[in-house]
């Protein structure tokens, strides 16, 4: 990272826009850098703790906009909380998620203080599908709970657990929350089919979550499975009950996603509904 950057503006005392010669316009962080600075000062290498990029001018203009709303300390924790996120999955973060995580924290604490509690309808299916941002978001809405002296609720612990998720994926959020509200439909689709009541919290209800993310994946990728073909036999004529929602589910599946379903995941998905009809 050669070259030095010029102030064009100063957010607040932690926060600064800066020109550099190769990143353009770049976000600089660190406590206290924006103290005494003025638009046009050299601001050295070695005087911020953190940076980021912001090529979309829109985000620019977003992330702006957001900091004039939002007190220093909480900025300062919202700040510590992605520098904890990036640490523990030793990975780069898309650096969207300075404005996403920021923008969620900030609505989410305007809403809890005007008495407002937002349901989180997908918070069994997130935490069995993103166990690792599941797990480091209830750090971080932990370090939100005590450094700023609040009670988030639980189901904000999913919400931000699918923002990292997104952030290390690198998927828009809007595809990410497609995928659990498709799993949650999928799950409706399968208690109406078979007339059961789905245990969220048991081990099999999770193995087959677990199975349906990854042929989402498959399927967006265009991977396919092999079909075992006297096993399809068998199932459906064993368990033509389980067999047939397991095609509903595919053309569900087939509906949402738009593309096409290998066969095969019938034999699978058939295998997984015996499982939970069969305690």
């Amino acid at each position: 990272m050669k070259g030095s950057f010029t102030l064009l503006k100063t957010l607040n005392n932690n926060v600064l826009i800066a020109q550099h010669q190769s990143f353009g316009e770049v976000v600089l962080i660190g406590k206290g850098i924006g103290f005494g600075k003025k638009a046009g000062d050299i601001i050295q290498e070695n005087g911020f703790e953190k940076m980021f990029v912001l090529t979309n001018q829109k985000e620019q203009e977003q992330y702006k906009k957001l900091l004039t709303d939002i007190d220093e300390h909480m900025l300062n924790v919202i700040q510590d909380s992605i520098q904890y996120i990036s640490e523990r999955v030793e990975k780069p973060l898309n650096e969207h998620i300075h404005i996403a995580l920021t923008d969620h924290i900030t609505f989410a604490l305007k809403r809890l203080q005007q008495g407002m509690d937002l349901k989180n309808p997908f918070l069994i299916e997130t935490k069995s599908l993103y166990p690792l941002e599941f797990e480091l978001a209830t750090d971080v809405v932990d370090k939100l709970n005590k450094s700023l002296n609040v009670h988030l609720p639980e189901g904000e612990v999913g919400f931000i657990a699918l923002h990292i998720h997104s952030s290390i994926s690198n998927k828009p959020l809007s595809e990410v929350n497609q995928y659990s509200q498709l799993i949650s439909k999928l799950t409706e689709l399968i208690e109406e089919s078979l007339n059961i009541k789905i245990d969220r919290e048991s081990v099999n209800y999770l193995r087959l979550i677990r199975h349906l993310r990854y042929t989402i994946e498959r399927v967006n990728t265009g991977e396919s499975v092999a079909e075992p073909e006297k096993l399809s036999f068998l199932l459906k004529n064993e368990y033509p009950i389980c067999y047939n929602t397991a095609w509903k589910m595919i053309k569900v599946m087939q509906q949402t996603l738009k593309k096409s379903v290998y066969e095969a995941e019938a034999v699978y998905l058939t295998m997984h509904l015996y499982r939970l009809t069969n305690k």
